[in-house]
């Protein structure tokens, strides 16, 4: 049975925030919001957690998992960025982008995907979610909460807690969320590529 924080998704509070991050420590999967849907996520070192995951969503290996990092500088350590790609990431993060690129030596293999070894990566717009990386001092290894046979994904908690509550260790209610999922942008050839349109646009990208 799930844990249920009720958490303000203007001032979080930190006791909370706190309870929510020893879960994560401890090994288990959380859902939380962002600034387009509800996410699930788990430490970057959790095997079992990145597979939970994956049953949980159905997917398969060829699924890029994402890195929802604090900032520029906890980027770095994942990705392969070059001048024009951070002055791209510096425009629009925090914010609802997923951004593609290819992973540094940092990344477990297991995240990446098998044959480009691309990792996504996410510095999210919404209080909540902040404030977790900020007390977990380390990226969530994370994906976008949309269920098997859906095209859209979950945005509301307490819906969440009645379908996954045997699945997770805690759902984080902290409001509505948009049905939208993450605008992803593939940095992987030079030239930033659309690869879905979600809530975010990027000015003279196709």
């Amino acid at each position: 049975m799930s844990q249920f924080f009720e958490i303000h998704p203007d001032n979080p509070q930190p006791r909370l925030i706190g309870r929510a991050v020893d879960l994560l420590r401890a090994g288990e999967v959380i859902a939380y919001p962002t600034d387009s849907s509800y996410a699930l996520g788990c430490t970057l070192g959790n095997k079992a957690g990145m597979e939970r995951i994956r049953r949980i969503r159905q997917l398969d290996d060829r699924h890029n998992f994402t890195l929802v990092c604090r900032d520029l500088s906890e980027i770095a350590n994942y990705a392969r960025i070059d001048n024009s790609a951070f002055r791209l990431l510096k425009a629009y993060t925090p914010g609802p982008f997923t951004f593609i690129f290819k992973a540094t030596h940092e990344v477990p293999r297991r995240l990446q995907h098998p044959k480009r070894k691309t990792i996504g990566i996410r510095i999210p717009d919404h209080r909540i979610a902040r404030a977790l990386l900020e007390m977990l001092r380390e990226p969530l290894m994370s994906s976008t909460l949309i269920l098997p046979g859906e095209d859209l994904p979950e945005t509301d908690p307490w819906e969440i807690r009645d379908k996954l509550e045997h699945e997770l260790g805690a759902v984080i209610a902290g409001g509505a969320c948009s049905p939208e999922p993450t605008t992803v942008v593939d940095m992987t050839e030079g030239t930033p590529r659309i690869l879905r349109q979600g809530r975010g646009h990027i000015e003279g990208i196709d």
